[in-house]
């Protein structure tokens, strides 16, 4: 055979060879993105409710963020409203407060004294939608925001484009107490003590002492007739939301229940003594309406000063800023359903 003729078939060969190798590599590589796929498909469909992640067991000491302080604690009979925002795209990947990798992705939360982690139903009170959340991070630290959401949970929440909720909070007790238990890697989980004791001791509501000042003090408990006109934001466009890429943790179960109408106040203290209510009361009259609101905790009555209704998040910001103003660093903004009170299961 001549030799040009065996130069070219045993190139021919060698090229055989390397299409067969390339095929065989393309069917390895093909397995191997079904594979990932089949993964991603179980994130995305399963209905496991067990975590990605659990990181580590956190309640931590007492700390200050301008000017206001929080005193970490467990508690398990936690329920407060308020207002809820999200956070997303600028911390995505970055450390959770008790060293989760943050996935905007996934559902989550950041929650500014309870435990880490903790597991809480949040129940958006405008639309009666809910889902339980695994609390994973300290936040927010924004006036007049109760619990910051994971993009993944406001969408699932109905309020990502609008970017706030009107939210009602509620520790989930046994599933806070097993993720508690994962996490510090017991077969149970463990209360102090003095972690109970923090608990029973620490009011719900803001309690301070004020200085008595002369101003028009009324023995009336109804609301003060001021009428102060508060002016939003001139821009109030909702906040841009972009579609989610990447994979989506669909494991989280809607509830949704019917909801009534509930308003937003600004909550400015909360006293064991009526005439202090009454003085801080008079001290915010010109502010907007108020009103003083008498609540039973564990058996001691607390006298709430509110003020409202008010109509938007942004009226409700301005206000707690100028009654922060006046030195009530604990004021907060709660919301109310029609019948009077805070909402206990839902407005």
């Amino acid at each position: 055979m001549p030799k040009p003729f065996k130069s070219a078939l045993a190139q021919l060969q060698s090229k055989g060879r390397l299409a067969m190798a390339v095929a065989a590599f393309g069917v390895l590589l093909a397995g191997c993105a079904e594979t990932q796929l089949a993964v991603h498909g179980v994130k995305r469909l399963g209905t496991t409710t067990q975590p990605t992640q659990v990181g580590n067991y956190k309640i931590g000491n007492p700390y200050e963020i301008a000017g206001q302080w929080y005193y970490p604690a467990v508690d398990y009979e936690y329920s407060e409203t308020g207002i809820a925002s999200w956070y997303g795209p600028k911390f995505h990947g970055k450390k959770t407060a008790n060293g989760e990798i943050f996935d905007q992705y996934e559902v989550s939360a950041a929650h500014r004294t309870l435990p880490l982690p903790s597991i809480v139903r949040v129940t958006n009170l405008e639309n009666g939608k809910s889902i339980k959340v695994r609390v994973n991070d300290r936040g927010p630290f924004a006036h007049g925001r109760i619990i910051d959401m994971s993009r993944r949970a406001a969408q699932l929440l109905g309020f990502e484009r609008k970017g706030t909720a009107k939210v009602l909070v509620e520790v989930v007790e046994a599933e806070s107490r097993q993720i508690a238990a994962i996490a510090q890697g017991k077969a149970a989980p463990a209360v102090t003590v003095a972690e109970q004791s923090t608990v029973s001791a620490a009011p719900r509501d803001v309690v301070e002492t004020v200085r008595l000042d002369d101003g028009p003090i009324t023995d009336s408990g109804e609301p003060t007739t001021s009428k102060i006109k508060l002016t939003s934001p001139s821009s109030n466009a909702p906040v841009s939301a972009d579609p989610l890429e990447g994979v989506v943790e669909e494991a989280a179960l809607v509830e949704v229940e019917p909801v009534t109408a509930s308003s937003i106040y600004v909550q400015a203290g909360a006293f064991s003594i009526y005439d202090n209510a009454l003085n801080l009361r008079n001290r915010l009259y010109d502010l907007a309406p108020s009103k003083i609101e008498p609540i039973d905790i564990k058996g001691t009555t607390f006298y709430r000063v509110r003020l409202g209704p008010l109509e938007t998040v942004p009226e409700a910001d301005i206000l707690l800023e100028r009654v922060i103003a006046t030195g009530q660093n604990g004021a907060k903004v709660i919301v109310e359903c029609a019948n009077g009170g805070s909402a206990s299961a839902g407005c």
